[in-house]
């Protein structure tokens, strides 16, 4: 029976467990075997002598003066027989023998055996690596499974399923990889370890390994967010003002970035400086991007506009939108990217709509249009009557509910609603003015056309409408009367055509204001005429 000492000891140095975990598992595997072979209730009892090794299986049952539960109580009498010393209540052990189990019975404590060290083994991995969560470990890989690799890590196995896997990387069995421990699962059917070339957590342990300045303290990872195989942007941050953060990830002439890339099989990486100010971390973040401004919307929800000029948009944005993904996702704030054009169609477009925000479709009842033809629009978002205006009557059938009846009692109504704006435009130069008082009872059909009253009433209003607005009109006016006296005759006699080329009088028949006559002789400079 040293065999099997010898055996729980090799077993549990194999799985990294206790031995008594293992002793304890075989003592069970006996019971469930006794129980199933009997098929009786009795209580049972494992004993391993540990001399020689040997496994003993005992019932035990109480001492009682009377029996009433067999199974479990005996006589006095027939502890004593087994035990002299036996008192009422004391329990008495009466040994089985084990050779009678069977070959299905050991079986059994077999399968009991392996669930209890697998079990056992489980608790051990939990135990060790549950706070090792984000360590970088070397492992080899053991074997694949579908798309999942099973990796060696010394002493138990982890998994690499697809998706934490890298797109760019490959393996084969017995390749070596470094991983970050990514979760622990103790419940888990298979390995309970699972590690990942995929999480942001693999690069920041590179760069803590590449970089003496990150693993001294000197400068520090702030963030780090990652799409594996395609981008992953780090922000670090310096302690001490005479080391640059960015420069010491970077290294001389960038070899200690380039090892790490090339440990990530070519993924790029964007280095940047962190700063508390989210504006200025986001205008690092959107690199190689220029920015113009930002604006933060909401800081509770942690909101932000960024405006980048028209040709930086799209290198903002990333292919797929990536670039603006991983700083948001570094940020840990929502951005919303627009350009200058953009930006500026948005702010005409909500001035457009402060200033006139257009009538209401309802405005139409009191021009003939139904309302249930106006219920009909609403529910089809169409809530304005300029809206309404520009659509076509296709587009007016295409509502539901609206009918070709309906469409021309839209038209109608629409037309009659901007009729109301219509009016004649006054010729240009001429103002509105009200008739002088008077007029209309002096060119009533009673008064007669041409009576005398017409004459004064029209005299006071010429009077009342023109008033000389200078000084050079009001001392034209004797001018003007006399000019009215010769304007009654239907032909200008010769004398008034010699006035007409010498200024005296204008084409019209009226006098030239401030224009004195210039006779043919005399030559008058520009300075006498302007006297």
């Amino acid at each position: 029976m040293e065999t099997i000492f010898q055996s729980i000891e090799i077993l549990s140095k194999e799985k990294g467990i206790d031995p008594q975990i293992v002793l304890d598992a075989v003592k069970d595997a006996m019971l469930i075997a006794a129980r199933k072979h009997y098929r009786s209730n009795e209580d049972y009892v494992a004993d391993m002598d540990p001399k020689t090794g040997a496994i003993a299986l005992y019932v035990v049952k109480k001492a009682a003066e009377a029996v009433t539960d067999p199974a479990h109580e005996m006589t006095l009498a027939e502890a004593r027989r087994i035990d002299p010393e036996a008192e009422i209540g004391s329990e008495v052990r009466i040994q089985k023998k084990t050779d009678a189990l069977g070959r299905i019975s050991a079986q059994t404590a077999k399968q009991v055996i392996f669930q209890k060290v697998r079990e056992a083994e489980r608790e051990t991995v939990f135990q060790e690596y549950s706070g090792r969560t984000g360590e970088l470990v070397n492992c080899t890989i053991k074997r694949v499974e579908g798309p999942d690799y099973i990796l060696d890590l010394g002493k138990t196995e982890a998994r690499l399923p697809k998706k934490e896997q890298s797109r760019l990387e490959s393996y084969a069995v017995g390749d070596r990889v470094r991983c970050v421990i990514k979760l622990v699962d103790k419940s888990s059917k298979g390995p309970g370890v699972l590690v990942s070339r995929g999480a942001p957590e693999l690069v920041m342990r590179l760069f803590e390994q590449e970089v003496p300045e990150i693993y001294d303290g000197t400068v520090s990872i702030r963030g780090c967010a990652r799409e594996a195989g395609e981008r992953t942007k780090i922000a670090v941050q310096s302690r001490d003002r005479d080391v640059d953060s960015v420069g010491a990830c970077v290294g001389m002439k960038g070899m200690r970035v380039q090892s790490i890339i090339r440990e990530l099989r070519g993924e790029k990486i964007d280095i940047i400086e962190y700063s508390e100010d989210p504006v200025v971390f986001a205008t690092h973040a959107l690199s190689p991007a220029k920015v113009s401004r930002i604006t933060i919307l909401d800081v509770l929800e942690k909101h932000m506009e960024v405006i980048v000029d028209d040709s930086q948009l799209s290198l903002a944005i990333g292919k797929k939108g990536q670039n603006v993904r991983l700083a948001a996702k570094l940020l840990g704030w929502k951005i919303d990217i627009k350009s200058e054009e953009e930006k500026r169609q948005e702010v005409e477009t909500a001035m457009a709509a402060l200033v006139s925000p257009g009538a209401p479709v309802s405005l139409l009842i009191d021009f003939g249009l139904e309302e249930g033809v106006v219920e009909k629009l609403l529910e089809a978002s169409v809530g304005t009557i300029e809206k309404l205006g520009g659509m076509t009557p296709e587009q007016l059938e295409g509502i539901p509910g609206i009918d070709l009846a309906m469409v021309q009692n839209i038209q109608d109504s629409v037309n009659a609603y901007y009729g109301q704006f219509e009016e004649q435009p006054a010729e240009p130069g001429f103002e509105s003015r009200e008739a002088p008082a008077g007029f209309e009872e002096a060119t009533s059909p009673e008064a007669g056309l041409g009576a005398p009253a017409v004459e004064e009433v029209l005299e006071e209003g010429a009077e009342a409408l023109y008033e000389p607005e200078s000084e050079a009109e009001a001392q034209a006016e004797p001018l003007a009367e006399s000019a009215d006296a010769s304007a009654e005759t239907e032909a200008l006699p010769a004398e008034a055509e010699d006035a007409i080329q010498f200024g005296t009088i204008g084409e019209t028949g009226f006098p030239a204001h401030n224009q004195p006559a210039i006779p043919e002789h005399e030559d008058t400079s520009e300075e006498d005429r302007g006297e």
